[in-house]
């Protein structure tokens, strides 16, 4: 259902695929943005992008789950994080690594940006994924 394609003429990437393929008639959840806010709305982790990242994923799984889907279906993600510092960009990066998302690999893209939509939000994450047939979601 899912071919990863790490192309061999290019540098090849640390966890990651350069491309990830679905087959047409598959059908492909499109996540919005995961943040890292607990069930009652409230910021998990203020000031440790460590931390967020783990309600982030956690967040994903709820969100992947609820379609019927799960990490290892994920196909692209952007993970956003609030830091111009490549050390802290590497630490989120090792809580993705860590969940088993990147076990495709799937394609993805990770950015340092000046800020997100909560205050004190330091990651966010959006997928697309396919949802496996035989899901009732």
């Amino acid at each position: 259902m899912i071919r990863r394609v790490t192309v061999p003429s290019l540098f090849p990437p640390p966890a990651y695929s350069h491309v990830s393929v679905v087959e047409a008639g598959t059908r492909l959840a499109f996540l919005a943005g995961s943040v890292p806010l607990g069930s009652d709305g409230t910021l998990v982790g203020p000031g440790d992008p460590v931390r967020q990242a783990e309600q982030v994923i956690d967040n994903l799984r709820e969100q992947l789950a609820a379609v019927g889907s799960g990490l290892a279906h994920v196909v692209a993600t952007d993970v956003y994080v609030v830091s111009s510092e490549p050390a802290v960009l590497s630490a989120v990066w090792s809580v993705v690594e860590a969940s088993g998302l990147s076990a495709g690999p799937h394609s993805s893209t990770l950015i340092g940006v000046a800020c997100l939509g909560y205050t004190g939000q330091l990651v966010e994450i959006t997928a697309t994924a396919v949802v496996p047939e035989g899901s009732s979601a």
